[in-house]
């Protein structure tokens, strides 16, 4: 028997304030023991301009049993073979989802499911295995690509969508393995957009995923989130779970597949990828944030902490308060810290955008040039980014 790996995830609202009832559970099923670390999970602004034109007429959608006909032989399940545990040298397994993308025999999953694994192995819908190996995996953005030999097979291959098309309220569907239970399927909506979630403060944020109240649960992990056309709009990755019990509450997020998209060549390549570092926490600095801090601006970045030994540190941007411990006891933002309001000249409007522009357009290494106000007055500061440590 295959016993649960749920990890219990305590989010925090952010610098500011207190600590929020909510955890989170990776869509594991394994043999291994419970791991809780620290979290957050916020709301980015929609963006919603680009999505008002993509409504799909209901002659586009098919029907959830033709979905399922239709991508049911792209799902399988991965299985994990931890290493040995107990005193008699047992094997731990882990099992998850993931999803057929070429026929080349590369499978997209999360990066969880196959972390630390020995050996991977995949089952395809007709109960035929293949061994797999890790070809790439970006564990900031928690997904992965397998790589098995096709010559064996008779491949069918998903049809990647485009997640930046998905509104709220849009139907998706989910096909994984939860509790070992092969093929299921389970529908609902999209609940939310833009959503980020991150570990702790000093990990880095998955930004920009799709929350859903499609049923979820552990062994759904690397499964596919499904549009209305069968198309894969997401990964399934993460269930809220604020009673720490092994329940589904409806609400789960997956990560988009236009952030995997933007990987899958490198990570088919044997990269590991990696995402520049600035080394800052802030808040988007809006009319009554500027008002609270005294500065003249109402458009940018309030930083709230500078890393220490961060790349920002470096460059000497200051932050408002000294530590983590400061800010998180904090009832009101502090003064003094720096605004960030341009990025490589461009306009800054809030924390999200900022992340985005910098993992989209720089690499660790790069410099960006920032203009900052501080203490009424604007200057430049030049920061050389570094790899987010692990």
């Amino acid at each position: 028997m295959r016993l649960q790996k749920i990890g219990l995830i305590a989010a925090m609202s952010g610098l500011v304030g207190g600590v929020i009832a909510v955890a989170a559970v990776q869509l594991t099923d394994t043999g291994g023991s419970s791991n809780s670390t620290a979290a957050v999970v916020a709301t980015a602004s929609p963006a919603a301009d680009s999505r008002q034109q993509a409504s799909l007429s209901s002659g586009d959608s098919l029907s959830a049993a033709d979905i399922y006909d239709k991508v049911r032989p792209s799902v399988v399940e991965v299985t994990s073979t931890l290493g040995s545990s107990g005193p008699f040298g047992s094997q731990a397994e882990g099992t998850g989802t993931g999803v057929v993308i070429d026929t080349d025999g590369h499978i997209l999953t999360n990066n969880h499911v196959v972390d630390g694994a020995r050996s991977v192995e995949v089952r395809f819908d007709d109960g035929s295995t293949a061994s797999a190996t890790i070809a790439g995996t970006d564990p900031a953005n928690d997904i992965a690509i397998l790589k098995i030999d096709p010559s064996a097979h008779q491949l069918t291959a998903a049809t990647l969508g485009d997640s930046s098309k998905l509104r709220v309220g849009d139907q998706v569907l989910a096909i994984g393995n939860p509790f070992n239970l092969e093929g299921t399927l389970t529908e609902g909506i999209v609940s939310g957009l833009d959503r980020t979630y991150s570990e702790g403060a000093s990990t880095r944020p998955i930004r920009g995923m799709i929350q859903t109240d499609a049923a979820v649960n552990p062994g759904n992990s690397g499964g596919p989130l499904l549009n209305a056309q069968g198309e894969v709009v997401g990964i399934n990755t993460l269930l809220e779970n604020p009673t720490g019990q092994n329940v589904n509450v409806g609400v789960a997020f997956a990560v988009a597949v236009n952030t995997a998209k933007a990987e899958i060549s490198s990570l088919e390549n044997g990269q590991t990828v990696s995402h520049p570092w600035l080394g800052i926490a802030g808040v988007d600095l809006t009319p009554s944030v500027a008002k609270e801090t005294g500065i003249s601006a109402d458009k940018g970045v309030y930083v709230t902490l500078v890393s220490a030994n961060s790349p920002a540190s470096s460059a000497g941007l200051r932050g408002a308060f000294a530590s983590q411990n400061q800010a998180q006891s904090a009832d009101t933002l502090r003064s003094g810290g720096d605004a960030i309001l341009t990025a490589d000249g461009q306009q800054v409007t809030g924390i999200d955008q900022l992340a985005t522009y910098l993992d989209q357009h720089k690499k660790p290494g790069d410099s960006v040039e920032l203009t900052v106000l501080r203490d009424g007055n604007q200057m430049t500061i030049t920061a050389k980014l570094a790899e987010w440590p692990s």
